[in-house]
């Protein structure tokens, strides 16, 4: 099948086709931002998770503990403790 003498293919040179695509990138941005995020926060869980079950605890009741205790950290800061500075970590689980 032969193509008719300056006939282009593709998005490049059509521009309704052009606008759909910077449309659709434009909404598919937004939606991974969002998406990062929940996956940040899922992250942070599970190494909270892991370094309470590794001090006897469980994240739900470090949390718990936590929160009566007036202690203001958030799963953010307790992740990077976990990670960087276990033994500060442990001094946050026991109290």
């Amino acid at each position: 099948m032969a193509r008719a003498k300056g006939f282009k293919w593709g998005r490049k040179n059509l521009l309704k086709r052009a606008k759909v695509a910077v449309i659709k990138a434009g909404a598919s941005a937004y939606q991974d931002r969002r998406v990062r995020k929940r996956d940040f926060r899922k992250l942070w869980h599970i190494r909270v998770n892991a370094a309470a079950r590794a001090n006897g605890l469980t994240y739900s009741t470090l949390i718990d503990k936590l929160h009566k205790a007036g202690i203001g950290l958030n799963r953010k800061v307790l992740s990077e403790l976990a990670v960087q500075a276990p033994s500060v970590f442990e001094k946050i689980a026991k109290m």
